[in-house]
């Protein structure tokens, strides 16, 4: 199987972690959260929980959607808007689910998480015309996966802070939430026509 064209890799941080900053996490990511939204919205509009960034780029992927219907292609400008968007979300994300204590930059900035997307040279009208529909199954397995994420992450949150160590399997299983989440949010947002893997990998 070809790797999936949007990737999300977090550098590790399992030991040593900030039980300070840990037991604050989720005021500390608040100024974030309200730009590019919570770990666990994903979905388009300004109700989604994707922050008023992300409510801005719901809007371009609208405008988007019309650009593409009538010529194939997702027009360069608005695709970097929703690109910077996924990027400063990819690495608020980590820092709000506890996956690195470093507090992240205000949009592009140097952060030990990796998330990449190409730009897709044409895209295909059906696809996209269709893409909410297409997107229902995502969504409703996403939404029982991110229930199991926040118990885990509750679980995580205690630990680290009873034992300054985020559990090995817990961990990846919040990359892999993570990652899901922003692949599912890059097909919805229009930026690939490929559809999302059924998986945390």
């Amino acid at each position: 199987m070809a790797e999936y064209p949007v990737s999300f890799e977090v550098e590790r941080q399992t030991t040593e972690r900030n039980r300070l900053t840990t037991a604050f996490r989720f005021i500390l990511a608040i100024p974030h959260v309200l730009i590019v939204g919570s770990p666990g919205s994903v979905g388009l509009g300004a109700n989604s929980g994707t922050g008023a960034f992300g409510a801005l780029v719901s809007v371009t992927a609208m405008i988007s959607w019309f650009a593409i219907l009538f010529t194939d292609r997702y027009p360069r400008g608005l695709w970097d808007v929703a690109r910077t968007y996924m990027g400063w979300r990819a690495n608020v994300m980590a820092y709000a689910a506890l996956l690195r204590d470093e507090y992240p930059p205000f949009g592009q900035g140097s952060y030990p998480v990796t998330f990449e997307v190409d730009y897709p040279e044409k895209s295909s009208r059906w696809s996209v015309a269709l893409r909410l529909i297409l997107a229902i199954p995502q969504i409703i397995v996403l939404m029982f996966v991110l229930l199991a994420w926040l118990v885990t992450a509750v679980i995580a949150w205690f630990a680290i802070l009873f034992t300054g160590r985020y559990p090995e399997g817990l961990y990846t299983f919040g990359v892999g939430v993570q990652r899901w989440t922003l692949r599912v949010q890059a097909y919805l947002f229009l930026m690939r026509d490929e559809y999302p893997p059924f998986s945390l990998q």
